[in-house]
């Protein structure tokens, strides 16, 4: 008689759309924003729900198309399927989803890219001259190294 052969199923190492999974706004009044999947409504949109602390930074429980929607690696763990707005924000605040994408490079590089974006002509002139500045002295630097490993050999 033949073995059965043991089959191994991983998950995908893609992130997946899945209720408690951390999304973010690419389209729309809430672009910038994060909110997470409360309920999966089709194939094509999702029941998200947005408790921040922050000013202007909450979403309103709302139908959403996948498409206006980056998934994030963040996940809040054991959410119930269409948990109320309190529950959310618990189990928000419990996760700490907001320090957790703070930290993250993606918000980082974000935030950097918003304040490039918001430089005047006279700021961005400055960053020329402090980036010229650096770039001369880490030049200066390498030249006195070379110039000590020619001398030392």
């Amino acid at each position: 008689m033949a073995e059965k052969a043991e089959i191994e199923v991983k998950a995908s190492q893609w992130r997946l759309v899945e209720v408690g999974r951390v999304v973010l706004f690419t389209h729309g009044q809430y672009t910038g924003r994060l909110a997470a999947i409360v309920e999966i409504i089709d194939h094509k949109r999702a029941l998200v729900d947005g408790p921040s602390k922050k000013e202007n930074a909450d979403v309103p429980r709302q139908s959403v198309t996948l498409n206006n929607l980056i998934v994030t690696p963040i996940v809040i763990a054991k959410l119930p399927r269409a948990a109320g707005r309190g529950a959310v924000a618990k189990a928000w605040e419990k996760t700490e989803v907001e320090k957790k994408w703070n930290e993250s490079a993606w918000a980082k590089r974000r935030e950097q890219r918003e304040k490039r974006h918001n430089l005047s002509d006279f700021d961005r002139f400055k960053v020329l001259r402090l980036k010229k500045q650096a770039r001369f002295e880490v030049r200066k630097a390498h030249a006195k190294v070379r110039a000590s490993a020619k001398s030392s050999s």
